[in-house]
């Protein structure tokens, strides 16, 4: 039944877990990755994994993208004239992260053949999509948002925060947040560390208290065990403060802090670093103030 079959297109790191919490939900799920291998395990929970998105698409009523970056979305869903080839009824929902501009222009494209469109990005990284507690920003039509709340509550708990483009919005506030939270976190573990106190006694002793955060403890301790596999990455999050300061200068606004935290994440791509978990901002704090010590940034550290 079109209702109940979701295509899935993109099953890496986030996308693998969500399509295998609707699965385990119930719904009949088509999945395609340009690495075959990445969707391959989906199988062995029932998906049907497809050579070709427009394999995927076939018969589905909900199109869900998890695809890398505007590039990728734009490849496969408009320039291959997928989009042409989807039913009426369909309802694209692109829960990566991209541009509000972006997404604004894929609702228009999509609104031209008749096709619903969300934009859906999440927060909750790896370990969200695997519980299926991941926050889910949504902009779009509000009658496109409740045929797709079944779809929503299988992977985690979905806002409508307005039309096309606001839940990108949603998503650089979040990432606003998250970015500078980590800088924050940074410097108030290397002082603690630096002026002879345990920065994880530290974390312990904040718990409960206004400054404690997912932030503070994942974060933290990634840090004070000097453990930085991905997570998220340093080069995603670059993307997504380039992206807030371009929506920024749209907007005629002046963001100081998420201009510094750019500048961060920035020296560490610029060292060769892009690849590593984004509370490697540590790292560079430590060598703004001359620190140099090892650390894992390897998949077994994780």
């Amino acid at each position: 039944m079109p209702d109940k079959t979701v295509a899935f297109l993109g099953t890496g790191l986030m996308g693998a877990p969500m399509a295998a919490n609707l699965l385990k939900h119930g719904f009949a799920v088509r999945a395609w990755n340009r690495s075959r291998d990445k969707a391959e395990p989906l199988a062995a929970m029932g998906a049907t994994v497809c050579d070709a998105p427009d394999g995927a698409t076939a018969g589905a009523g909900f199109v869900i993208s998890m695809l890398a970056d505007t590039h990728a979305t734009d490849q496969v869903l408009f320039e291959s004239g997928l989009c042409t080839k989807l039913a009426q009824g369909t309802t694209v929902i692109v829960m990566s992260s991209l541009a509000p501009e972006d997404s604004r222009r894929h609702a228009k494209r999509c609104k031209e053949h008749g096709i619903a469109y969300l934009d859906a990005p999440v927060s909750g990284g790896p370990g969200g999509a695997r519980d299926g507690t991941l926050a889910i920003m949504a902009g779009g039509d509000k009658a496109a948002f409740e045929r797709c709340e079944r779809v929503f509550a299988a992977m985690g708990r979905a806002t409508l925060v307005g039309p096309a483009g606001a839940g990108q919005l949603a998503k650089l506030a979040n990432q606003i947040i998250v970015g500078c939270t980590i800088v924050a976190v940074s410097e108030a573990l290397l002082l603690a560390e630096r002026g002879g106190a345990n920065p994880d006694a530290v974390r312990e002793a904040l718990k409960g208290g206004l400054a404690d955060s997912k932030v503070l403890q994942v974060h933290g301790g990634r840090m004070t065990s000097r453990r930085f596999a991905p997570g998220a990455t340093v080069a995603t999050q670059l993307k997504d403060m380039d992206n807030i300061l371009r929506e920024a200068k749209a907007r005629h606004l002046k963001l100081p802090s998420s201009e510094l935290t750019r500048g961060l994440y920035a020296a560490l791509a610029d060292r060769g670093l892009a690849h590593v978990d984004h509370s490697g901002t540590y790292l560079e704090i430590e060598r703004l103030n001359g620190i140099a010590r090892a650390f894992s940034d390897s998949e077994s550290a994780s």
